[in-house]
């Protein structure tokens, strides 16, 4: 019987080393190209980061309901997992760039290439970017093609031939190569951030500015606001709990003393504003609810903060907005924008240009030094973050970000209610049990709220006191539950008269209707 030339077993483990291999050096190259991006960026030029800018770029081209499934699932930790994704894309295609590279030299360098091109143009695209910038970008690039040149030369000759009898050079050494490649890259990452955190730390202490106090003491917050409920959300949110999104992967670092804010387009004066001109007008205080249109019945991209800030109104009293106006396209630092209407910024409301938040400066993620407060409407259209224009136009003229991408023009919130308390799938005895939680309709106002049991009546909850019109409100109702699987819902009435819809509608175009509903188990 005639006897195979190798066992199936070893040819096996040989066609895997001939994979495995090429592919090691090409992540091995992509993480030398990555890290040293990153170093170069830290050092020179902050906003050239290619994973960002690709994240970015990503972010501007994907369609409004990936946006939406994205955020659906993992709230405000979407931009972790962009960017984790775009970093195992690109070692996926490192893994190519590895294998073309040992096969078919020089098409491996190409794609390590065409990625570099595609970072260069990812961050000259970006809304103020410099030539400059695309400095890290074309480090990476160039790094990663030479490093994959000498990992791949490096090869086992028999992985790289294997019809040679030779066995080539020392593997070890091509695993040293490699290591050392991929460990220096992870060094220069780790580096780059630790530079980074610097300046982050530096961002920080520039930030902690004394605020000036309001120009009139505002109205206190009536103590029967919060019903001081375990479980129950605070009538004010804290800093680090408001919730955040915004396309930002990179919060932008703006130097007040550099700043400025301008008021072009339809208006009969153009206004330039610098940071210590607007620290030095009448500011005002206000407590409102900001709202993402993102946020799904029950969700809880919402929060309720103290913001001290410029009335928007007054500034545009100075511009003189021309007859035919009815938009304020506002723009921020990295280019994002937003549609406002003209008359939600010339009434009453007190839409302003915050500089504070809960006693503090504005942080940095949340718009640091300057950014809108608008209340009534959701942030799409009108909590622009890093404001430096407020372009006062028309909507048949100029589009914003989202709304060029499904979402409507105007944006107004709706009406909406949560439980908080008891959580889904509570667990609680027979008995009484205390069921709480917020309800919402900006610039209008709650009259009531409402709690159902299964299909039985709506019975009237208890209000806390409210702060304003446009401000969350917390409501409790003390339910006997008897044992067994309920569903608890909730509706709110607002000051309008208007009842909560029980409709159910997604977020897309403008905002989620529905009542919010709880399972829970008694007994």
């Amino acid at each position: 019987m005639a006897t195979p030339d190798a066992p199936p077993r070893s040819r096996t483990a040989s066609r895997g080393s001939r994979l495995w291999r090429p592919v090691a050096a090409g992540v091995a190259a992509a993480l030398g190209g990555l890290g040293a991006a990153e170093l170069v960026a830290a050092i020179l030029a902050p906003a050239g980061s290619p994973i960002l800018a690709v994240g970015a770029l990503v972010i501007d081209l994907v369609p409004g309901w990936v946006k939406e499934l994205v955020i659906g699932l993992f709230g405000t930790g979407d931009k972790a997992v962009l960017i984790v994704c775009v970093v195992l894309g690109a070692f996926v295609l490192a893994a190519v760039a590895g294998v073309l590279e040992s096969r078919r030299p020089p098409f491996g360098r190409a794609l390590v290439v065409a990625a570099g091109a595609l970072a260069v143009v990812a961050v000259l695209t970006r809304s103020g970017a410099a030539t400059f910038d695309a400095l890290p970008s074309v480090t990476s690039m160039v790094v990663a093609a030479v490093l994959l040149t000498v990992l791949t030369t490096r090869l086992p000759r028999t992985i790289a031939d294997p019809n040679s009898g030779s066995s080539g050079v020392d593997r070890r050494r091509f695993l040293a190569s490699t290591g050392t490649s991929a460990g220096l890259g992870v060094l220069a990452v780790i580096g780059g951030q630790l530079v980074s955190a610097g300046t982050r730390a530096t961002d920080a202490a520039r930030a902690r500015f004394t605020l000036p106090a309001p120009a009139t003491a505002p109205a206190p917050i009536p103590p029967g606001a919060d019903l001081a409920i375990d479980g129950l959300s605070p009538v004010i949110t804290p800093n680090l709990g408001f919730y955040r999104i915004d396309t930002a992967l990179q919060v932008p670092r703006i130097d007040p003393a550099t700043w400025t804010l301008k008021v072009t387009g339809l208006v009969e004066n153009e206004v330039e504003l610098t940071f210590a001109e607007l620290l030095a007008l009448p500011l005002e205080e206000s407590t409102t609810t900001l709202t993402c249109v993102s946020n799904p019945v029950g969700g809880d991209l919402i929060g309720n903060a103290t913001w001290l800030g410029y009335p928007i109104r007054l500034l545009l009293a100075r511009a003189k907005p021309r007859p035919g106006a009815d938009m304020v396209l506002s723009r921020s630092e990295d280019g994002w924008t937003a549609s406002t209407p003209l008359e939600v910024l010339t009434d009453d409301r007190n839409a302003i240009l915050a500089v504070g938040m809960n006693g503090v400066p504005l942080p940095l993620e949340h718009g640091y030094p300057v950014r809108m407060v608008v209340p009534g409407l959701y942030g799409y259209v009108s909590a622009t973050k890093w404001v430096v224009e407020l372009n006062v136009t028309r909507f048949d003229r100029e589009s914003a970000y989202w709304t060029s991408r499904g979402w409507t023009e105007r944006g107004p919130v709706k009406l909406s209610s949560r439980i908080d308390v008891p959580r889904a799938g509570t667990r609680a005895p027979a008995g009484p049990v205390t069921v709480a939680g917020v309800a919402w309709s900006q610039h209008v106002g709650i009259r009531s709220v409402q709690v159902q049991v299964d299909d039985g009546p709506w019975n009237d909850a208890t209000l806390a006191d409210a702060i304003s019109a446009d401000t969350w409100r917390q409501w409790s109702w003390q339910w006997t539950a008897p044992a067994g699987r309920h569903t608890i819902r909730v509706r709110a009435t607002d000051a309008a008269g208007l009842v909560q819809t029980s409709v159910v509608r997604d977020v897309i175009p403008d905002g989620a209707t529905g009542l919010h509903q709880v399972p829970v188990t008694i007994g």
